[in-house]
């Protein structure tokens, strides 16, 4: 029955007091799906062609991958010499970046832009920010050196066992250099198999507009955004006890 309802790996059954052979290839398979993730590199020029939106392609501090694993804080500022960033008068930005799982960023970030972009009535939009070897808080910085009033960060999460290309979205409002995590709101699981790219486009829309209205993102700011008819399934959920 719990296998039906989560890809969590729960009743797997045993061979002596090891794993049946199925098993056990299946987790070496989400193993080394894991590992590539972490590896693989962010294909910028690919993701700016899909958009269909402006873009620029930036770099963070970190030189190279292997320094990006080290090194969490490099990836956390833009390198030097970052010009391509102008102030203007624009609302929102949206980055991309490839965090933990290029492979999450390069599947799901075109999706879920369209989607926003769809959404997001009324908001102008700078040209998008795609940064190789970037982490969350580089979209402080971005967002402060182009002067808008809210940034989207798009990237890839730390693979697991059961998911390697998951996709989550990072909500700041008045973004600048030293924003806490507690002063973000995030969106998480953004896959095929989780939260589908245009679910996951109107929540970070209400985000957006709460966060419009409200004048802060965070910890103070809950999501009690209503499910559309549809997004949740029942036949997923267990039974209640009489």
């Amino acid at each position: 029955m719990l296998r039906r309802l989560t890809p969590a790996r729960v009743g797997l059954g045993r061979v002596g007091c090891g794993l049946p052979t199925a098993a056990m290839l299946d987790f070496q398979l989400a193993h080394a799906n894991a590992r590539d993730a972490v590896a693989t590199r962010l294909d910028a020029e690919a993701l700016a062609a899909g958009l269909g939106w402006p873009s620029m392609i930036l770099n963070s501090a970190a030189p190279d991958q292997d320094t990006y694993l080290r090194r969490p804080d490099l990836g956390r500022r833009l390198a030097q010499g970052a010009g391509a960033l102008v102030r203007g008068d624009c609302d929102l930005a949206i980055v991309i970046a490839d965090g933990l799982s290029a492979t999450a960023a390069q599947k799901h970030a075109v999706p879920v832009v369209q989607a926003l972009v769809a959404d997001l009535g009324g908001w102008s939009i700078a040209p998008a920010a795609i940064v190789r070897r970037g982490r969350v808080a580089i979209g402080d910085e971005i967002g402060e050196r182009l002067g808008v009033r809210a940034v989207v960060v798009l990237i890839g999460e730390r693979p697991g066992l059961s998911a390697a290309d998951s996709l989550g979205a990072y909500v700041t409002w008045a973004p600048r250099v030293g924003r806490l995590d507690s002063e973000r709101n995030c969106v998480s699981n953004i896959r095929s198999d989780g939260l589908p790219p245009e679910a996951a486009a109107r929540k970070i829309a209400w985000l957006l507009g709460e966060s419009r209205r409200l004048g802060f993102t965070g910890v103070d700011l809950k999501n009690r955004e209503t499910p559309a008819l549809g997004e949740v399934s029942l036949d997923r959920l267990p039974a209640r006890n009489p």
